[in-house]
């Protein structure tokens, strides 16, 4: 455990520069900032809307861009940046030859990627709330001081992180082994626009694919309920996420035997 802990915190240490990492706060910030700024300067447009209604559509400007493009390019990147510092100054024999096990190495890596991901879906919820309000002051007029939209905002984007995973888990092993840029990313973008293009179209196996799981959860996000129109329901745990969450856990035991076996280079 003190290997991994160590091994984690030397990922921090080494990407706290790289773009990956402000990756993860920049992107947030300034898709919300542009959802505030369509809501400030276009704020006639959304003064008859109820609270509720306000808010889900100043959510679904972040949403909209993130979970149906954005958020696979973007953890195709953050797992080929996290490989991509051993790479470039070609430090794998070096990381290896510690007195840290194999284990500790490769699995302080995936969390770290995993963190960076939480990180920037976390920092989406928490701007999203943190502007909308902001706007309430700004524009009295628009009534997002009439609807709470923080839980379900939390358990939407809960469950992108989650579709996430394995998309996460098989670029991450790409980028392990491959050191060039063209191939993980080359292949990643070809799976993600297979992977939208089966979800956009409805095929009912999209749920399959590791590529379309960001936007088949948010197709699949809402429960059908019965109850007051006020009250929205979120189904986390969908097929998607449940394959999704399975293809991570596999691929990340399988690579863990492939890099104890491999000599990496």
């Amino acid at each position: 455990m003190k290997g991994f802990i160590l091994s984690f915190r030397s990922e921090f240490y080494k990407s706290r520069k790289t773009a990956g990492f402000w990756g993860a706060i920049i992107l947030p910030f300034l898709i919300s900032l542009l959802a505030l700024s369509i809501f400030y300067f276009k704020s006639e447009k959304f003064v008859a809307m109820s609270g509720m209604l306000l808010w889900l559509q100043f959510a679904l400007v972040s949403l909209g861009v993130m979970g149906t493009l954005l958020l696979p390019i973007y953890t195709i990147f953050i797992a080929y940046s996290v490989n991509n510092v051993e790479h470039k100054a070609d430090t794998w024999k070096t990381l290896f030859s510690l007195p840290i096990s194999r284990w500790s190495v490769y699995g302080a890596k995936f969390a770290y990627a995993v963190f960076l991901v939480l990180l920037c879906l976390s920092l989406f919820v928490l701007f999203t709330i943190g502007f909308g309000n902001l706007l309430s002051l700004l524009k009295p007029e628009l009534k997002f001081n009439t609807y709470h939209l923080e839980w379900v905002l939390t358990q939407v984007y809960f469950k992108l992180f989650l579709s996430s995973l394995g998309i996460l888990s098989i670029q991450f092993l790409m980028s392990l082994l491959w050191s060039d840029f063209l191939k993980p990313m080359g292949i990643g973008f070809i799976l993600t626009i297979v992977g939208i293009t089966a979800a956009s179209k409805g095929w009912e196996y999209a749920y399959t694919l590791p590529y379309a799981h960001p936007m088949v959860a948010l197709s699949s996000m809402f429960k059908n309920k019965r109850g007051p129109a006020q009250d929205i329901a979120i189904d986390v745990f969908t097929k998607d996420v449940f394959v999704a969450v399975a293809v991570s856990v596999v691929v990340f035991i399988a690579g863990y035997f492939i890099v104890q076996r491999k000599s990496v280079k």
